[in-house]
């Protein structure tokens, strides 16, 4: 048998290795967290949901033995009997103080509604009546097969025509969740909502804070200082400063640098409000100098 000639290997692009190492842009799942049918009255096409957040970029540390540098293992331990199999384990909810009742997978199975494999369309609502406080987690519904494109294509229409949000359920990763669909461009953007036990009352949150109105003159200042300071959103004009910092430690660390310990920023005690606010009116420049302060640390 001929021998196998060898192949020399090639050098990944940089745009490969930069999102290898976790600095480049979010990107689809290779495979969808959901599939199923999204249904509207008697219409229905196949879709899958796309995780339209990821946190692949997240720099992420491994707990390690300082002792040998090995990477130290979790395993499920019994405290009667030791180290179990994860196989082995079974659920279970607990009703009491050590005492749970033990679900099978084939129990579990038995519950599953109709929503496990649709998003049925219940509502149409106006954006502005979901408080941003429900809004939970974005996806993108796309089409699933070519089948369904035309049954998809008319409901993302209708969406964009009507200006309205359509509400459905789903079941995502064992519970049935609310799911807002709205028109984004050739597609359709489905982003869970919480439900009314998982958003706590913010009345209780602020119900210590006292009814006593501050200085209008205070307001009118503080209201200036926005409006010098007001623009549109630009997701690209901000970066995670604090990871960019921990992947800086790293490559510096990698090379063998010594690190030097940054002393904190002093907290500023605000003694007279009123010349606070006036001397921030005066100081237009805020946001680009605690840009500079950063750079200029994170570079000593």
């Amino acid at each position: 048998m001929a021998a196998r000639k060898k192949t020399k290997k090639r050098k990944a692009p940089a745009k490969a290795r930069r999102a290898a190492s976790g600095e480049g842009e979010a990107k689809l799942s290779a495979r969808p967290i959901w599939q199923g049918h999204l249904r509207l009255s008697l219409v229905s096409c196949p879709v899958a949901l796309y995780g339209a957040a990821s946190r692949a970029n997240d720099v992420a540390f491994h707990l390690l033995n300082p002792k040998t540098n090995n990477r130290i293992r979790m395993i499920p331990t019994d405290p009667d009997t030791g180290p179990i199999e994860r196989a082995d384990l079974v659920k279970g909810y607990e009703i009491s103080k050590n005492s749970y009742v033990v679900v099978t997978p084939k129990e579990l199975d038995a519950v599953k509604l109709e929503t496990t494999h649709t998003i049925d369309i219940e509502r149409f609502v106006d954006a502005n009546d979901i408080d941003r406080l429900f809004w939970n987690t974005p996806y993108y519904l796309v089409p699933n097969e070519k089948t369904g494109l035309d049954a998809y294509t008319v409901i993302r229409d209708a969406l964009e025509q009507t200006g309205r949000i359509a509400l459905g359920r789903g079941v995502m990763h064992t519970r049935e969740r609310l799911v807002a669909l709205e028109p984004r461009g050739k597609g359709i953007v489905a982003t869970t909502l919480r439900m009314r036990n998982e958003v706590a009352d913010p009345a209780h949150a602020f119900a210590d804070i006292p009814a006593a109105k501050p200085d209008k003159r205070m307001i009118e200042i503080a209201t200036r200082i926005i409006e010098q300071q007001e623009g549109p959103f630009d997701p690209d004009a901000f970066e995670d400063r604090y990871e960019k910092a921990l992947r800086d430690l790293i490559r510096r660390k990698e090379k063998g640098e010594k690190i030097v310990t940054v002393e904190p920023v002093e907290d500023t005690n605000v003694i007279d409000l009123m010349a606070a606010l006036k001397k921030s009116l005066k100081h237009k420049g805020r946001a680009e100098e605690t840009e500079r302060r950063v750079k200029k640390r994170a570079r000593r």
